[in-house]
């Protein structure tokens, strides 16, 4: 949900569709630099998700950031820019702070990895007692994106030194791009066979709920609305049903008109997949 306004007014966005759940940037995606919350903008915000009864807010970081890069300068910037979102999140006690890993612009998936660990340690240690956890996203593996296999988000968390405060977003768009094919419940229940095997089903914290404009393993990231894509309905239902996931945080990254007729839609369709007793 939009932010325009201020983070407060996220959440009656959210109210308008009748959200459970939603996710918001904690400032501007497309800046470096934020004023500060102000205290009526934090009190509002408090009262807004009451008033809306949304239970869970999470946050995702802005598209600037490359926790990878091998260019140290813009590795730093991006650390400092992180640090100041989990700060953000910590004032609104927001849960989770969703991340793309990074990209490694060249440097090659091996130092990548190592790159983006240092620059978890480096956040991890800026933000000591934090409550807010770092949510690694599961990506397309478009370009030089790092993440679009189970066993590299694996190794960041191995090589992260207080990785148990690390958690994983699974993007339903994203792992179909990558090449885990959930459009049937054999690879559905592959797909979250090797992901707890390689990571672990207790790691996982939230969804991006997302069809696909591309064919499965394009590697690129493109995101539509539900059953109007490539990986069709029942990969959803197979999702809404799936008891192991009731109570994770699913939101939608589907496109969005002015009048968020879109997102309705696509809530209505997810929820109507629920098989009720």
């Amino acid at each position: 949900m939009s932010i325009a306004g201020g983070v407060d007014k996220a959440l009656l966005e959210g109210k308008k569709v009748d959200c459970d759940v939603i996710q918001m940037f904690t400032k501007s995606s497309r800046q470096w630099a934020a004023e500060p919350y102000g205290k009526e903008e934090i009190r509002n915000f408090l009262a807004n998700q009451k008033e809306a009864g949304i239970v869970t807010v999470i946050a995702h970081d802005s598209y600037l950031l490359n926790l990878g890069s091998p260019d140290e300068a813009l590795r730093k910037r991006s650390v400092r820019g992180f640090v100041d979102e989990m700060e953000r999140c910590e004032i609104l006690s927001l849960p989770y702070l969703i991340a793309h890993p990074g990209a490694h612009v060249g440097a090659g998936e091996e130092q990548g990895i190592k790159t983006v660990a240092r620059s978890l340690n480096e956040i991890h240690t800026a933000c000591a007692g934090y409550n807010v956890k770092i949510a690694l996203e599961i990506t397309a593996g478009q370009g030089s994106n790092l993440g679009y296999r189970f066993e590299q988000i694996r190794s960041m968390m191995d090589e992260t030194k207080e990785s148990e405060r690390l958690r994983v977003c699974f993007d339903t768009e994203h792992a179909f791009a990558a090449g885990y094919d959930i459009r049937t419940e054999e690879g559905y229940e592959r797909t979250f066979g090797e992901f707890d095997e390689i990571i672990g089903l207790e790691r996982l914290a939230a969804f991006h709920l997302n069809d696909s404009k591309k064919e499965f393993h394009s590697r690129v990231d493109r995101h539509e609305h539900i059953g109007k894509g490539h990986i069709g309905v029942e990969a959803f239902r197979l999702l809404m049903n799936d008891q192991r996931f009731w109570g994770v945080p699913m939101c939608l990254e589907t496109p969005k008109g002015p009048e968020l007729e879109e997102d309705r839609e696509n809530l209505t369709l997810l929820r109507s997949l629920i098989r009720r007793k």
